[in-house]
């Protein structure tokens, strides 16, 4: 493999303008045609192709991403075909079940994970609507309701008499834990559906609302350090429950993981922007969200890495930062014993330049301070990440997965061992959680260049 080559894409993906003169192709479309529509990994397992990939957060995020640039280059019908593929193969003809591969429910209970992809259902909902195939409109609008609908109602949420009474479980075998992840699995959606369908019923909308905005208080409440600026991976808000063993017991941040891990910052800070741009103005909640986002967004310009313009997988720390070697001790048993340095890291490096950009295009963010950010940023994805494998583009140094427990899995301790050496933290290339924020990254910058 190879730095990408500038010349070699304007001789072999060159367009020509109408000026005559030879213009590369953008670069989101570069990664949609090498990538987006098959050839991507989603957490290790290989897709050879869209159409067929099945029901997860990760082909969600790819999906949505390909019809992103779609929307952007509408002249790309096979990039749309693809991403209508893609939802046709899981959703069943009334749009009230979506099904896995092996042919079972792909909503499993109080997994927020599997929700995500549901984003995708609204710009279909609206395109198939215009084209006035009404059949298809209602099963994807069905879908989207559903999903909502399963989360609003049938999710388990931390109860009463727990810090955090109302927010949303990751999982359910992660009992009255919150994790940044999550923001952004369940919230965009949620929001998407009131401010595609909940203007009907206005008490209901302004109570989905303020659930919304609940999960974003409650997390950056528990999670955020002030000094640091920056939001611990996840909490529990009960840290003596078995399933959270490696949540700290005492303050300060009782209950919270211990490091700060650059794809969890990167979903919180994506879920934030996504979820501004459709939220009422007038809403009560609009202004905290809002001071949020640009608490996250100050903190991350502090950890941007100065020689590179990206960031690094564990935020608070450089290259210098290892494995310690010795591993982490839980119940008599070692785990994460290595000496891998911290690195920079394409996945993260890549949403947060998409919610910098996508910000700065809203309105949210301070040109001045935040559009130098950006603008590094996007340069340090092109320098660090991209390469040229086998004729076409690449996108490299990918987290595959991370998290915290549960009690089966006690090698998962979020310490900094974890992170940098744990079985299933493995660096990867063309990772679908890479190619996804790169394409969405990339569809921003574009639109800004226009």
């Amino acid at each position: 493999m190879k730095r990408f080559s500038v010349i070699a894409l304007l001789a072999a993906l060159a367009l020509t303008a109408c000026t005559g003169q030879p213009q590369m192709k953008p670069y989101s479309k570069q990664m949609v045609e090498a990538h987006g529509l098959g050839d991507f990994y989603c957490n290790r397992h290989y897709q050879d192709s869209l159409c067929r990939t099945g029901w997860d957060y990760v082909s969600g995020l790819v999906a949505g991403a390909v019809l992103k640039t779609w929307v952007l280059y509408p002249e790309e019908q096979t990039y749309y075909d693809a991403v209508k593929a893609f939802a046709d193969f899981s959703l069943n003809e009334e749009g009230t079940e979506i099904k896995t591969i092996k042919g079972k429910n792909a909503l499993r209970p109080s997994n927020i994970d599997d929700l995500a992809a549901g984003n995708i259902y609204f710009t279909l909902y609206r395109t198939e609507l215009a084209k006035g195939n009404t059949k298809d409109a209602e099963r994807y609008k069905a879908a989207a309701t559903m999903i909502r609908n399963k989360l609003k109602y049938d999710h388990s949420r931390i109860g009463e008499g727990l810090p955090g009474t109302g927010g949303f479980f990751h999982k359910a075998v992660y009992p009255n834990q919150m994790w940044l992840d999550g923001l952004y699995m369940g919230s965009p959606v949620y929001a998407m559906w009131q401010e595609a369908f909940g203007a009907a019923d206005e008490a209901d909308n302004l109570e989905s609302w303020n659930d919304i905005a609940l999960q974003f208080k409650t997390i950056h409440k528990y999670t955020y350090d002030a000094e640091k600026q920056l939001n611990y991976h996840a909490w529990a808000a009960d840290p003596e429950d078995e399933n959270a063993f490696w949540a700290r017991k005492e303050e300060p941040f009782k209950g919270c993981s211990t490091e700060f891990w650059g794809r969890g910052m990167g979903w919180y800070f994506a879920a934030l922007v996504d979820v501004l741009e459709v939220m009422p103005k007038e809403h009560a909640d609009y202004a905290a969200l809002l001071t949020i986002y640009n608490q996250v967004a100050a903190g991350l310009a502090r950890w941007q890495d100065e020689a590179s313009g990206v960031w690094y997988q564990l935020l608070q720390h450089d290259a210098t930062k290892c494995a310690d070697g010795v591993g982490d001790t839980i119940q008599g048993e070692t785990y994460n014993v290595g000496t891998q340095p911290n690195y920079l890291e394409a996945s993260a490096s890549s949403i947060f330049t998409y919610s910098y950009l996508k910000g700065l295009r809203l309105g949210l963010l301070d040109e001045a301070t935040y559009g130098p950010v950006a603008e590094k940023a996007y340069q340090g994805l092109l320098t660090q990440f991209i390469r040229e494998q086998d004729g076409k583009m690449a996108i490299v140094q990918t987290c595959a997965s991370a998290g915290l427990g549960p009690k089966k899995d006690p090698s998962r301790t979020g310490t900094a061992n974890y992170y940098l050496a744990g079985k299933d933290v493995t660096i990867t290339q063309n990772e679908g959680k890479a190619v996804g924020t790169f394409i969405l990254a990339s569809i921003e910058y574009e639109q800004r260049k226009k």
